[in-house]
């Protein structure tokens, strides 16, 4: 054997050790930027989240299953897909659909219905609340879902379960104690203590490798479009970007976040959209004459200065915390203000909720642990909201985050009452003007940005705008006008 080859077979070996090594390193390093130590910077950089192109002007319809109807059921969902496909609904999300926990289950006591406990106090992640029905119940709803162009998105809890729960029996180290050895309950962003569920030791390796496998799970054998994450608050950014990174590998999804606190690192690095928690509590304050109408526009720039523009919020007057525990449309907005209030989310920038039964002009606060079924025989306002969802559709001005056109404000000189704005995009215009209060106001639209010939998107009548023109509308009267 030659001195030469000796000494290439040498070189070969050390060269191949180095790759090995660089491998090494390099997953190594993978793994260290996903830990929480890892430098925050890299949550500040934008990662492609390989977003499906259907979310760019989707609109979400929140199902709570068991309230639904009488049966509670996966079924009964279904039978009302075709209408809910008409009123122009993109996305199903569904509220948790895991058994629930006995142990400290909370019940209101003042109903006299059956108590079923809070669907975000779960039992096992990998399991399907036997009310609801079975595996193929499920599958058969979203294959339905899918044929008729939705998408199913679920309700996941990441922060926490019930306190018998399957992974406190079998893995209780992965929960937070105090001193003396007890699992700890969580508490909210605001302080409050919510005794009926345990929360997760956050720091937990092994839970953090079952977490992640429970989101592919459901994406794997069921085919679902994506999640809303509940407690969003509560979790590290990097493991929100793991579980990204590992959906993606799957297909394209939606992540939509229960947060308004981490809205840019979040949006950066897994969700397309967080919740508008702030652009919902300025409505209600101008609706109870606290805040002028003005209010809405500065709310809505300070966003986009805190989050940027990638990503986009979710708005509503209506949702199952908000009808709960705070009231219905009316009972947050007023008499008559329902339209008014409701319309504006859809138009301004982000996107716009539909609770279930606000079709059918819900008008009750549906118990959140025990059996209320919706009334769906109140007046239908399926009109209005397909009106609404066929604009977001198909004007791009009103599509979400960087797809569509950003708020100008238009002056009135009415700023306590008024709120008039325009969005373009693409040759595509809107211009939404509102009177969000209670009393008869007149102004005039000043600027040019505005005038031209319009359709009204209620009653499809021709609206033609001028400069300083002298407008006088009734009490929460408003006008979405298109161009096309």
């Amino acid at each position: 054997m030659s001195l030469l080859f000796i000494v290439v077979v040498l070189i070969a070996i050390v060269l191949v050790g180095l790759i090995i090594r660089n491998i090494i390193l390099s997953e190594q390093l993978e793994k260290l930027k996903l830990d929480a130590s890892f430098d925050p910077s890299l949550f500040a950089r934008p990662r492609k989240l390989n977003s499906p192109d259907w979310v760019k002007n989707a609109v979400i319809y929140q199902v709570n299953v068991r309230q639904f109807s009488k049966k509670g059921n996966f079924a009964e969902v279904e039978k009302q897909l075709p209408r809910l496909a008409d009123l122009g609904v993109d996305v199903l999300w569904l509220m948790p659909i895991y058994p629930i926990c006995i142990r400290e289950r909370k019940c209101h006591p003042e109903a006299t219905t059956e108590c079923l406990g809070s669907p975000y106090a779960p039992y096992d992640f990998f399991s399907i609340n036997p009310d609801f029905g079975s595996p193929e119940d499920l599958r058969t709803l979203i294959a339905e879902a899918h044929d008729l162009g939705m998408k199913i998105i679920l309700d996941f809890v990441p922060n926490h379960t019930g306190w018998d729960s399957r992974w406190m029996l079998k893995h209780p180290e992965w929960f937070v104690r105090d001193a003396a050895g007890n699992v700890l309950p969580v508490t909210s962003d605001q302080g409050e203590i919510w005794g009926d569920i345990a929360q997760f030791d956050l720091k937990n390796k092994k839970l953090r490798e079952n977490w992640m496998q429970v989101h592919e799970f459901w994406v794997k054998n069921f085919d679902i479009d994506g999640y809303r994450e509940d407690c969003a608050w509560a979790i590290a950014p990097d493991w929100w970007l793991e579980l990204r990174q590992r959906l993606n590998k799957i297909k394209p999804i939606y992540m939509l976040a229960e947060d308004e606190v981490h809205g840019l690192e979040q949006f950066n690095v897994c969700f397309e959209t967080n919740y508008g928690w702030g652009t919902h509590h300025v409505l209600k304050q101008i609706a109870k004459k606290e805040k002028p109408a003005s209010a809405l526009f500065e709310w809505t720039e300070s966003i986009k200065q805190r989050f940027g523009t990638r990503g986009w919020q979710l708005n509503f007057t209506q949702n199952h915390d908000e009808n709960t525990w705070h009231g219905t449309e009316t009972e947050l907005f007023s008499e008559g203000a329902e339209d008014c209030y409701t319309a504006l989310t859809f138009i301004i920038e982000g996107t716009g909720l539909i609770y279930n039964g606000q079709e059918a002009s819900l008008d009750k606060r549906l118990w959140f642990f025990n059996k209320d079924e919706i009334d769906w025989s109140g007046k239908s306002r399926a009109a209005f909201f397909k009106a609404l969802t066929d604009l977001k559709h198909r004007n791009r001005a009103l599509w979400n985050g960087e797809n569509g056109g950003f708020i100008q404000k238009i002056e009135t000189g009415a700023d306590a009452s008024i709120y008039a704005f325009g969005r373009e995009k693409r040759g595509d215009r809107v211009v939404g003007i509102f009177n969000m209060t209670d009393e008869k106001t007149n102004f005039i639209l000043r600027g040019s940005k505005f005038v031209g010939a319009f359709k009204n998107v209620l009653d499809n009548s021709a609206v033609e705008l001028v400069e300083n023109q002298t407008i006088s509308f009734k009490p929460f009267e408003f006008l979405i006008l298109t161009n096309k």
